[in-house]
C-alpha cells in the first residue's frame, strides 16, 4: 500500500513538471513517456525492483526539474 501511494505521487509530479515544458510537441512525448513507462511496470511484485524504479523515476524527476530550470533562466 505504502509502495502504491509513492508510485502514485511519483506520477502526479513527473506529469506536474512536464506541464511546464515550453513546447506543446515536447509536453506531449514526455507525458506519453510517462504514461508507458508506469503502465509498462505496472504489474511488478518484487518489492527491490519497485523501489530501484521509484528511485530512477526520482532521479528522471529530478533531472527534468533541472533541465527546466536552466531553461527558464
Amino acid at each position: 500500500f505504502l509502495r502504491r501511494q509513492q508510485v502514485l505521487q511519483l506520477y502526479r509530479r513527473i506529469l506536474q513538471a512536464i506541464r511546464q515544458v515550453p513546447t506543446e510537441t515536447d509536453r506531449h512525448y514526455l507525458k506519453e513517456w510517462a504514461r508507458e513507462e508506469f503502465k509498462r511496470n505496472k504489474d511488478a511484485t518484487d518489492e527491490d525492483a519497485i523501489r530501484m524504479m521509484i528511485t530512477q523515476g526520482n532521479m528522471q524527476l529530478q533531472e527534468l526539474e533541472r533541465t527546466l530550470q536552466l531553461a527558464n533562466s
